[in-house]
């Protein structure tokens, strides 16, 4: 599987805010918001020049796709995979990204990045159901239930997660439990009270150009 490879804050310089990609490193002074808050490159301090219909439908998707930590090949396919489904195709999408099975793990507190949750399912340390998961994009459903394997929760990169994950707010369509590392899905994320910083009826406007 591909992933985004070169230096991720340029990312979010390009974008022109905080897209999260680096954990906790983007909540401190030395996120490059912070301290370099314009576009990277030697034209990059003169700011950016008006963005023309498309420029902002293209800036939205490369937004969401980058938080998501996707290639475009990837989140194309996922949104032709939510156009083809009844319903709000805007809605859809944004439901077909939150319940990949990389984001959910993100989403509970097990990572502190979506990078850092896929190499967790890369590397089989979570089972959906009681089997074992190694994909990141493994499309979640209503009562599923994500563990850590049980011979990998005294493991380093789970060390205090205990006490981690009783501060973390998780989303309601989301049932945490501490206790014993797991974490169930409770119903479709609802698409109206999710966070996002891009607009999504935008992209659903540049690929049904």
């Amino acid at each position: 599987m591909g992933k985004i490879l070169g230096p991720k804050c340029k990312l979010c310089r390009r974008a022109g805010e905080k897209l999260f990609l680096k954990g906790d490193r983007c909540n401190t002074q030395n996120c490059a918001i912070v301290k370099r808050n314009y576009p990277p490159g030697f034209h990059g301090p003169k700011g950016k020049g008006r963005l023309s219909d498309y420029g902002q439908q293209l800036n939205e998707k490369q937004k969401a796709k980058r938080q998501y930590n996707l290639l475009e090949k990837q989140f194309r396919l996922t949104f032709e995979k939510a156009k083809g489904k009844t319903g709000n195709t805007a809605e859809t999408f944004i439901q077909l990204l939150e319940t990949r099975l990389d984001n959910v793990v993100y989403r509970a507190g097990y990572a502190l990045s979506r990078s850092q949750a896929r190499q967790l399912v890369n590397h089989g340390l979570l089972t959906v159901n009681d089997k074992k998961v190694n994909i990141p994009s493994f499309q979640l459903k209503p009562g599923d239930i994500i563990k850590i394997k049980t011979n990998k929760k005294n493991s380093k990169v789970f060390k205090d997660l205990k006490d981690k994950l009783k501060k973390k707010e998780v989303p309601g369509w989301l049932n945490l439990n501490s206790e014993d590392f797991s974490i169930k899905v409770l119903h479709q994320p609802d698409a109206n009270v999710i966070q996002n910083n891009f607009n999504v009826q935008m992209i659903v406007e540049f690929y049904s150009r």
